[in-house]
């Protein structure tokens, strides 16, 4: 089975998301709701998704479904959990006198199938101290991990480290 994601056309419903996204957006910079401001966001909205259209091959990653703002906001509740957790664990560590730490690059498994799931979860990665996704091959992820505990094997590294990120990912990413 070929792992490499692939991202097909986008459906009319990616285009229709994009261009609600943009004028929602819109209407957050501008703060108002008067009916000026809304025909503006609808006309910014599917101006700059014609003009990017040949390149939103990626937003076909996106899972458009109704529970879908549901899992992207319990990913943002345990992506900011896991970055705070993170934060007072590095602290500990390098206040600690014995500076305990055991570098080692390891490999994470992923199921998510689109290059957006993909560079979402390798983002999180990243972005939460200890870790850092340093190269996406197929279904794994090169993570430089600060503390990898020995004999630590794929399954273990990928409860660890990206088992909780992937699960709300799948909810709104392919």
């Amino acid at each position: 089975m070929d792992d490499t994601p692939v991202d097909p056309r986008p459906s009319i419903g990616h285009y229709l998301f994009s261009v609600l996204v943009l004028a929602l957006l819109w209407l957050l910079l501008a703060g108002s709701l008067a009916t000026a401001e809304l025909i503006a966001a609808l006309a910014v909205g599917i101006l700059v998704t014609s003009i990017a259209g040949p390149r939103l091959a990626v937003l076909s990653g996106v899972r458009l479904s109704p529970l879908a703002p549901w899992h992207l906001l319990r990913y943002l509740l345990t992506f900011l959990v896991a970055l705070v957790a993170a934060n007072v664990d590095m602290a500990r560590r390098v206040l600690s006198p014995s500076l305990p730490l055991r570098p080692a690059l390891i490999e994470v498994r992923t199921a998510l199938r689109s290059s957006l799931g993909r560079m979402l979860l390798a983002n999180s990665i990243t972005l939460t101290p200890g870790t850092l996704a340093v190269d996406i091959r197929g279904d794994r992820i090169l993570v430089h991990w600060v503390d990898c505990p020995p004999g630590t094997d794929l399954d273990r590294a990928t409860a660890a480290i990206s088992d909780a990120f992937e699960r709300h990912i799948r909810g709104f990413l392919k």
